[in-house]
């Protein structure tokens, strides 16, 4: 038998996974240095691989996503916080609550490489999704 097979799950309400990356201009994709909204919906798929490996001990696989909302842009030179809760558990779905979160954003007004530590930072993009393992 498998060792992710014999233990038992370790999904629970309220576990949460965060990752932080900064955003490469090679990855803008639009007047003002925008990136699309795919760049956070993959890390959403980052974090909830994550947390499906740490509960479970299997990368899942993404069922859905429902209430996907872009709150504020993302932009090439920003430093995003992109995070997972898990909502709701059943037997072999976990549902997930996901945000990305700019915490740090080029400043090009002081300089060509400035840039500044937001605080609030700006929430960007939500969702839910649900995930399974098997």
């Amino acid at each position: 038998m498998r060792e992710s097979a014999a233990r038992a799950s370790r999904a629970e309400v309220g576990r949460r996974v965060t990752h932080r990356r900064y955003v490469p201009y090679s990855h803008a994709h639009y007047a003002g240095n925008l990136v699309d909204g795919a760049y956070s919906l993959a890390a959403f798929g980052d974090v909830a691989t994550e947390m499906c490996i740490m509960t479970d001990g299997d990368e899942g696989l993404f069922a859905s996503y429902s209430d996907v909302q872009f709150k504020a842009p993302v932009r090439a030179g920003d430093v995003i916080e992109i995070s997972a809760e898990i909502v709701r558990v059943g037997s072999r779905s976990r549902e997930m609550a996901f945000e990305v979160r700019v915490v740090g954003r080029g400043n090009p007004e002081r300089g060509p490489s400035a840039a500044d530590l937001l605080e609030p930072p700006i929430v960007a993009t939500t969702a839910r999704g649900v995930v399974v393992v098997p």
